[in-house]
C-alpha cells in the first residue's frame, strides 16, 4: 500500500548513564510531493537539471513511478501468448533515469552537525545533488542508498536532487528467460525482474536527513559466542578516541537487565571490539521463543543501538541446528510476489501479516530467491521467531565472466552482512540460485563471507544444474540444496509419475552420504488452473492479462462454467502431491527441511500458478490452514504403508512413526483408527508410553488389519497423538478381489467397426479402444510443471474432474478429482478432444490453460438406437494385475446393465469417428 507522510522533525534525545552526557539525533522525514521528470535520452545531466528548480510531474514518496500512473501505457491486450502470459502486465512501465527533486530547509540547529542522507531501497542506481553540486552515487539493490551531506547542507534552504536510474547495470547477474519475446522481461532474478516484484523506478521505505554529533557510532554488531558463554561486540567509529565502552542490555519491554563497563576495547583503525561475559538472564532466541535484546554501547557522548536474539545456528554431522537442538526448516520460496505494488512491503506490519499466514499453514522459514527482503521483514521474522535465508541478487549461469559484477556482488553480499547481521531470523545465506559458472569463485566468495560473519551458515549456490556441483556440496559449502544427489532424486518430480503410489519409503538411500545440512530444493511446482475470481483484486499496478485472456477463452469454448471446477479439480490433486512431498521429507532422517515452490502463486515465468493460495497470499478453497497442518507442523504423526489400493483377502499393514521438531515428550499415546466412506469405525487401537525424541520417531507401533468387504470402498486411516491438536489421516482404497463379471447385454470391444455394428443393432457397447488408436495427449497423474508456457515440451494437463455422483462409479467410490486409486488408469490411457462432441464426460481431463481443451476418459452417448460409454482408460490389459482398472471396468459394466442406463446425450458414428487416429 502506498504511504503518505508529511516532512517533519523528530528530535530523540537519549541520557547516556555512567558517563553523564547526551547526544541528539534529528530526523527529518523527505516523506511527501516531490517533482520528477523523465529523462530517458539521458539528458539531464548535460542540461544541469540539478542546478535548476524544475517544475516536472508531481509524485509522492516514498512510492514508484508506476503508483503515480507515470510512463509508458501499456498497449497489450488480453490474448493466449508469450507476450501476456510471460507475467502480469505493469499498466505503466519506464526503465532509465528519472530526476526528483525537492526543496528542503535545514535548521539552525543542524549547524556543524553531521547530515546523512538514506534513501531505503532504490532499483538500482541513484545520484544525489544538492543545489546542483553532485554529492556522490550510489548502487544496490538489496539496502540503503546513503549519502554523507554535511559539506553541503549549511542552514537555509537547499535543493535535493536524486537521479534514479532503473536500467539494468550489470547484466551478467541475471539469466535471460528465452520463452519471453519482449527482452525486458527475460530478466529472471527477483531483484530485477518484471516477473514478480516489477522492474519499478523510484524510492521505497525511509527517505530522510539525519543530523548527529560528528564521529558518531555507527554499525554495531552484536556476535552470540555460545559456545563460550560470552558476547563479542564491534561498532565503527570514524577517530576512536576511546577504549572505554559503557554496555546495557535491556529487554523488550526496555527493562534493563545489565550494565557493565568495558575499559579494554580494541581499537583497529575505525573498528572498534570488545567481549564480555555472557549476561546470567540472557536467554536463547528460536521458533518457540523469540526472545529479543536491545545492546546499546555509549562511547564519550556518542551511543548506537540495535536489537538482536542470543542464538547459535551450526550443524554437527550433517546435522542443523540451533541452540545445539536440532531443527527442521518447513519452508518456503518467497520470491518478490506483491501484485498490487509490484515492491515488497516496507512497514512491518505488511510482513507480520505474510509471515502469521505462513504459520498458520505450519511453516517456520522463507528462503528469499535471488534476492534480499527490507529491514521491516527481518524485524517482523525476529519477533514471530521464523527463519530465513538470503541471497544475493544473484540468477547466472555465466558466474565470473564479467569482473564488475563479480565486485558488485562482492560489496551486496558484504551490505547484506552489515545491514541486516544482527537479526536472529537470518540464519542461512547463499550466493544466488542455480548458478553456473566459475564454481571457484563461488567457493572463495563464500570462504570470504565465513570469515567476516559467524553468525549464520553459508552456501555457493541455491542448487545447480552444473554438474558436479548441485550434485554434492561444495568444499565451502556449510549446507546443501538440491533437487537430486549424485545418487538419485530426492524430491517428488522424478517419481510420482514414474512409480505407483507406494508411502513405505524415504530419500534417505539417496541422502544419508551428504555430511552437511540438506535441504530439498524448490518441491512442488504442480500447476493449478487459474482462479478466474481473482481478476477484481488485481486493483494496484498491475494487470491480469493473462487471466483475462483464459477466461475469454474457455468463454469462447463454452466452459467458462467450468473455471471454478477446475481450479479445486487441479488443486486438490496439488495438495495431494504438496503433502506425499512433505511427508517424504519429514520421513528422511538425513533431511533438515524442505523449501516449497511453492504455498502461494507465482504470477510470473509463464503464469505459473503453483500455489494453494493465490499470488495475495490468500486461500483460494483448495485446503484450510488447519488440514495443511496435520502434515506440516512441528509434529507429525506419519505412517508408513505399501500401496494405496488393497483388495479383499490382503492385509493393510502400516508402521507408525512421529517427525517431532517441537520438544521431547515423554509417557504420549498416539490413537489410530479406520473409518470407512460412510463414518464408521471399522478398526482402532491405542499405543502407550512413548518417549518422542526430537527428530524421527520411528517404528513406534504397526497397524495390521485384513482386509474383509463386500464392496469397494474408501477407507480412512487416522493417527492422533492423544490430548494434542496433532493429527494426520491418509486414504486407502479396498477392493473385491474377483475379476468383472461378463455381461449378458453389453458389448465390450476396442474395435471402432465393431461397436458401430451394434450400436446400429441396437446394443449396449464399451467401447475401450487400444490407445493407440486414438487421438489425443498420453496420459499422464501429475499436472503440468511449474508453467506451460515456461516448459512448453511437456505433458498438459492438470488431473481429472470426475463426476463422483454418477452411477457409473457408483461401484467406483472416488472424490471429484484425482486421487491415488486413479494413477494407474491415468498412466494407461488417453486424454481424448471431444470439442466437436455434444457430451458431458464423467471422467474430465483439465487441460492447461494455454490450450483449453474439451478433454475426456469416459463418456456416455447414445448413437442410432444404440448406447455407448466411451473409455481412452485402459480397461482391458492385464486386468489381474490392475485393480482399479478392474474396479472402474466393473462399475461401468453394472451401470451399463442396470435400467438406469440411458445417456442423454446423442452424436453420430461420423463424430465417433473423430476420436479415432486416421
Amino acid at each position: 500500500m502506498k504511504r503518505f507522510f508529511t516532512c517533519s522533525i523528530i528530535l530523540i534525545s537519549a541520557l547516556l548513564p555512567n558517563l553523564g552526557l547526551a547526544q541528539s539525533v534529528d530526523v527529518y522525514s523527505l516523506a511527501g510531493q516531490w517533482q520528477v521528470k523523465l529523462d530517458s535520452l539521458d539528458i539531464g545531466s548535460n542540461a544541469n537539471w540539478a542546478s535548476q528548480n524544475f517544475q516536472g510531474m508531481g509524485i509522492d514518496l516514498p512510492g514508484t513511478l508506476d503508483d503515480a500512473g507515470i510512463g509508458t501505457p501499456s498497449s497489450l491486450k488480453p490474448a493466449l501468448n508469450n507476450y501476456v502470459l510471460s507475467n502480469l502486465t505493469r499498466k505503466h512501465q519506464y526503465i532509465g533515469k528519472a530526476w526528483y527533486q525537492k526543496e528542503i530547509n535545514i535548521p539552525k540547529s543542524w549547524k556543524k552537525k553531521e547530515v546523512n542522507l538514506t534513501l531505503e531501497r532504490v532499483i538500482w542506481e541513484s545520484q544525489v545533488f544538492v543545489d546542483g553540486k553532485l554529492v556522490g552515487r550510489s548502487e544496490s539493490l538489496v539496502g540503503a542508498h546513503e549519502y554523507n551531506l554535511t559539506s553541503f547542507m549549511s542552514p537555509g534552504k537547499h535543493l535535493l536532487t536524486i537521479v534514479i536510474d532503473n536500467s539494468n547495470k550489470y547484466p551478467f547477474i541475471n539469466v535471460a528467460g528465452s520463452k519471453y519475446p519482449d527482452p525486458i522481461n527475460q530478466d529472471m532474478a527477483h531483484a530485477y525482474t518484471n516477473h514478480t516484484q516489477i522492474k519499478w523506478n523510484g524510492i521505497i521505505g525511509d527517505i530522510s536527513l539525519e543530523a548527529s554529533e560528528p564521529n558518531t557510532l555507527k554499525n554495531l554488531q552484536i556476535f552470540p559466542d555460545i559456545d563460550n558463554n560470552a558476547l563479542k561486540v564491534s561498532f565503527e567509529q570514524a577517530k576512536p578516541i576511546s577504549k572505554k565502552i559503557v554496555f546495557e542490555l535491556s529487554d523488550q519491554n526496555g527493562k534493563t537487565i545489565h550494565t557493565e563497563i568495558v575499559n579494554n576495547a580494541i581499537i583497529q583503525g575505525n573498528l572498534v571490539s570488545f567481549k564480555i561475559d555472557r549476561p546470567e538472564k540472557l536467554k536463547f532466541w528460536d521458533e518457540f521463543h523469540p526472545i529479543l535484546y536491545h545492546a546499546k554501547v555509549m562511547s564519550r557522548g556518542k551511543s548506537e543501538q540495535t536489537r538482536f536474539g542470543y542464538r547459535k545456528v551450526g550443524h554437527n554431522e550433517g546435522v542443523l541446528k540451533l541452540n545445539d537442538e536440532r531443527i527442521f526448516l518447513r519452508g518456503n520460496l518467497e520470491c518478490a510476489i506483491f501484485p498490487l505494488t509490484g515492491y515488497p512491503p516496507m512497514e512491518k506490519s505488511g510482513w507480520a501479516k505474510l509471515i502469521g499466514q505462513a504459520k498458520n499453514y505450519g511453516l517456520n522459514h522463507l528462503r528469499f530467491h535471488s534476492w534480499c527482503p527490507p529491514k521491516a521483514a527481518f524485524e517482523a521474522a525476529d519477533e514471530a521467531g521464523f527463519y530465513f535465508q538470503v541471497e544475493l541478487p544473484h540468477w547466472s549461469l555465466k558466474v565470473g565472466e564479467d569482473e564488475n559484477t563479480t565486485l558488485f556482488l562482492g560489496k551486496e553480499a558484504e551490505k547484506i552482512l552489515a545491514d541486516y547481521g544482527n537479526h536472529p531470523s537470518f540464519i542461512l545465506m547463499a550466493l544466488g540460485n542455480e548458478l553456473q559458472g566459475d564454481i571457484g569463485l563461488l567457493n572463495r566468495m563464500t570462504a570470504e563471507l565465513k570469515k567476516m560473519d559467524n553468525r549464520r551458515l553459508f552456501a555457493t549456490t541455491s542448487f545447480s544444474f552444473q554438474k558436479p556441483t548441485g550434485t554434492r556440496p561444495e568444499q565451502e559449502d556449510e549446507f546443501f540444496i538440491a533437487q537430486w544427489t549424485d545418487k538419485g532424486w530426492i524430491r517428488g518430480q522424478g517419481i510420482f509419475n514414474d512409480k505407483p503410489p507406494h508411502f513405505d519409503t524415504d530419500y534417505s538411500v539417496n541422502s544419508d552420504h551428504i555430511q552437511v545440512p540438506l535441504i530439498s530444493h524448490e518441491i512442488g511446482q504442480y500447476s493449478v488452473y487459474p482462479d478466474l475470481t481473482e481478476i477484481p483484486a488485481y486493483t494496484g499496478v498491475l494487470e491480469p492479462l493473462n487471466f483475462i485472456a483464459v477466461k475469454n477463452d474457455l468463454k469462447k469454448k463454452g466452459m467458462l462454467d467450468l473455471a471454478g471446477d477446475f481450479t479445486q479439480a487441479s488443486g486438490k490433486l496439488a495438495a495431494m502431491l504438496y503433502k506425499e512431498e512433505i511427508e517424504r521429507a519429514l520421513k528422511t532422517n538425513s533431511f533438515d527441511g524442505f523449501q516449497l515452490l511453492q504455498l502461494q502463486d507465482f504470477p510470473g515465468q509463464g503464469t505459473a500458478l503453483v500455489g494453494l493460495l493465490n499470488a495475495f497470499w490468500e486461500s483460494k478453497g483448495i485446503i484450510s490452514a488447519e488440514e495443511f497442518r496435520k502434515f506440516n507442523s512441528p509434529l507429525v504423526p506419519l505412517i508408513r504403508f505399501e500401496k494405496a489400493i488393497y483388495v479383499e483377502g490382503e492385509n493393510f499393514l502400516a508402521s507408525i512413526e512421529v517427525s517431532n521438531y517441537l520438544k521431547n515428550l515423554e509417557n504420549q499415546t498416539i490413537e489410530w483408527q479406520i473409518i470407512n466412506d460412510e463414518g464408521n469405525v471399522l478398526f482402532k487401537g491405542t499405543i502407550n508410553n512413548l518417549d518422542l525424541i526430537i527428530g524421527n520417531n520411528i517404528e513406534l507401533g504397526k497397524i495390521d488389519i485384513p482386509i474383509k468387504i463386500e464392496k469397494a470402498q474408501e477407507w480412512n486411516v487416522e493417527i492422533k497423538l492423544k490430548g494434542t491438536e496433532y493429527q494426520n489421516h491418509w486414504p486407502i482404497w479396498v477392493y473385491p478381489s474377483s475379476m468383472p463379471n461378463h455381461p449378458k447385454n453389453t458389448i465390450i470391444t476396442s474395435s471402432f467397426e465393431e461397436a458401430i455394428t451394434a450400436l446400429n443393432q441396437g446394443k449396449k457397447v464399451l467401447l475401450n479402444p487400444d490407445l493407440n488408436q486414438l487421438k489425443g495427449n498420453k496420459g499422464r497423474f501429475t499436472p503440468v510443471f511449474w508453467s506451460p508456457v515456461h516448459f512448453p515440451d511437456q505433458p498438459g494437463t492438470m488431473g481429472l474432474l470426475i463426476d463422483k455422483e454418477h452411477m457409473a462409479l457408483q461401484d467406483f467410490p472416488t472424490q471429484s478429482f484425482t486421487q491415488w486409486q486413479w494413477w494407474d488408469l491415468c498412466i494407461n490411457s488417453k486424454a481424448s478432444p471431444i470439442d466437436s462432441l455434444p457430451v458431458k464426460p464423467i471422467v474430465r481431463v483439465v487441460d492447461n490453460f494455454v490450450t483449453n481443451q474439451h478433454l475426456a476418459n469416459i463418456f456416455e452417448v447414445k448413437i442410432g438406437n444404440g448406447k455407448l460409454i466411451f473409455s481412452s482408460m485402459d480397461l482391458r490389459s492385464n486386468l489381474e494385475d490392475r485393480p482399479a482398472a478392474r474396479q472402474l471396468r466393473q462399475s461401468l459394466l453394472n451401470y451399463m446393465e442396470s435400467e438406469t442406463f440411458d445417456p442423454i446425450s446423442t452424436i453420430t458414428v461420423e463424430q465417433l469417428g473423430t476420436l479415432r487416429l486416421e
